[in-house]
């Protein structure tokens, strides 16, 4: 299994939201290239982004710190929030990020999301936030009518090949992982599933790696030394 430390960026700051509430909001660095460079220094090979501002408003405001990253570390750069068109698409992967993540606009837009993944393959991945079962858009303020389950499947069928998982009841709660939901997942579909939302302790990294995941991201608790980084990486090795 991949670990994915993850930044999340809202007005040039890496921060955390609560279950991804905008109201409760928490600020942990406001240079998050220093970040990414100590994610790199000490061991990690992926990196998650959100941006926040992009979630709520469909445009790319923090755009160039997210190139800094993908140009000045060697981490396979994935990035999402609020990519809605092949326009945001191209520009992200014209700045060097290797992975971009569609999430509203999977669900929204299919003709896009097949435009997107019969032109760029596998750099394409949908970002699956569940809230009470069902697939939540517009930086998690609505649900769609799609179960989690039938949205998966929908996408295997449209030949995604990355899916990012987020039970959103866990986000940022320290709480631990839904075990349950990711042995569920794992079990019903053969496309490459990252566990995101509530990993807090290593003994949640431990119990997704068991399940063979592709995945798993690692949130607030890096930010606030819960998950040591480097021993997380080991486990997983």
């Amino acid at each position: 299994m991949e670990l994915f430390p993850a930044i999340d960026l809202y007005d040039g700051k890496a921060v955390r939201l609560f279950k991804g509430d905008y109201s409760q909001m928490t600020v942990y660095s406001e240079n998050p290239i220093e970040i990414a460079l100590d994610f790199e220094k000490k061991g990690a090979k992926y990196i998650h982004i959100v941006d926040l501002e992009g979630a709520k408003n469909g445009d790319t405001p923090n755009i160039e710190i997210v190139k800094q990253i993908a140009n000045e570390t060697s981490l396979f750069t994935e990035i999402g929030g609020g990519i809605r068109d092949l326009k945001t698409v191209e520009a992200y992967l014209n700045a060097g990020i290797d992975r971009v993540i569609l999430g509203t606009a999977a669900v929204k837009d299919e003709e896009f999301l097949k435009e997107a993944v019969l032109k760029y393959g596998e750099k394409i991945a949908v970002g699956v936030d569940i809230k009470d079962g069902f697939v939540a858009i517009k930086g998690w303020t609505e649900k769609s009518e799609y179960d989690c389950f039938t949205f998966c499947e929908k996408m295997q069928n449209l030949g995604v090949k990355t899916l990012i998982c987020t039970d959103i009841s866990k986000d940022g709660a320290m709480k631990g992982t839904n075990r349950e939901l990711y042995k569920e997942l794992s079990e019903k579909f053969s496309i490459d599933i990252t566990a995101s939302g509530g990993v807090s302790t290593l003994e949640d990294v431990k119990a997704l790696n068991d399940l063979n995941l592709y995945g798993a991201i690692i949130g607030k608790a890096y930010y606030i030394g819960a998950i040591d980084l480097q021993e997380a990486l080991e486990e997983v090795k």
